[in-house]
């Protein structure tokens, strides 16, 4: 089998559907913005429960963890068994080995675009789509053990600290890693996202990349959301596509908190250009 899956990874609510949205309008080179509820025409993630009862060959209990952690190789060798070149998998997992099995195997990958955001503005997100306060997600940002359980639209997810994430897919990592910053993506979108598409090892277009960038706008996310919906959206919260802008921690984050998120990530923040005295 070819080493032929790109993994697009993030910790949860740190850009990863809008790189991947982004993506699928600048590679299928649409014409009007493509629905964000056909997204999985382009790519497909590690997650999604009836891959795991395919392969599988029968309903099974995606709570029982185990279970759905041992089915997890035979999802991805699925994916690979196309024999295509390229195969985009969305994941979350870290890629710390969780109870033994390797969530990103070195003989199925070819390479992953890893997206970090400000963990001051990304707990913001990730406390509304996982329905929870923010004194929570500063817990689960800051524990070993941070994960999310199933639902309807997701099996177990293995996430760890923001610091153990970002370092698990940016360092001492055997395939190539394109590491961009969701606030470079926003400031710069066509510097940025171009490099994505040079990843891939394809030419940029620039009548293509304007377009694919204005469609994946969180301005025509959120229309479309309003419009018809998102199947991935969380059923913990009302809406997936938030504001899209970058600081507004400032105004919404207790400077407690704050404060803890400091203490526990300040080296990987001053890394990422997010840790100021």
């Amino acid at each position: 089998m070819k080493k032929s899956i790109v993994w697009l990874a993030s910790y949860p609510k740190s850009g990863n559907t809008w790189t991947r949205v982004f993506l699928a309008n600048y590679f299928l080179n649409t014409k009007e913005p493509l629905s964000i509820n056909q997204v999985h025409r382009f790519g497909t993630g590690d997650s999604i429960p009836k891959m795991y009862q395919m392969v599988a060959g029968r309903q099974i209990d995606t709570n029982d963890l185990h279970l759905t952690l041992s089915l997890h190789e035979k999802v991805l060798r699925g994916i690979v068994a196309n024999d295509a070149d390229v195969n985009i998998v969305k994941t979350h997992n870290t890629r710390v080995p969780v109870f033994g099995y390797d969530l990103a195997p070195e003989k199925y990958s070819k390479s992953a675009i890893y997206i970090v955001r400000n963990p001051l503005d990304m707990l913001l997100s990730y406390a509304k789509h996982y329905g929870q306060t923010h004194e929570h997600t500063v817990t689960c940002l800051n524990s070993h053990d941070n994960g999310s359980s199933p639902d309807k639209t997701s099996v177990w997810q293995f996430h760890g600290t923001w610091s153990d994430h970002i370092k698990s897919w940016t360092e001492n990592v055997p395939f190539p890693v394109l590491t961009l910053r969701y606030e470079d993506l926003l400031e710069n979108p066509h510097e940025f996202f171009a490099q994505t598409v040079r990843f891939f090892g394809a030419p940029v277009d620039e009548e293509r990349l304007d377009r694919a960038i204005q469609f994946s706008s969180f301005k025509e996310l959120r229309k479309q959301e309003d419009d018809t919906g998102f199947v991935e959206k969380s059923p913990k919260t009302d809406k997936f596509f938030g504001k899209g802008t970058a600081g507004h921690w400032r105004d919404e984050l207790d400077p407690a908190l704050v404060k803890q998120i400091r203490q526990r990530h300040k080296k990987m923040m001053k890394k990422y250009g997010y840790y100021s005295e």
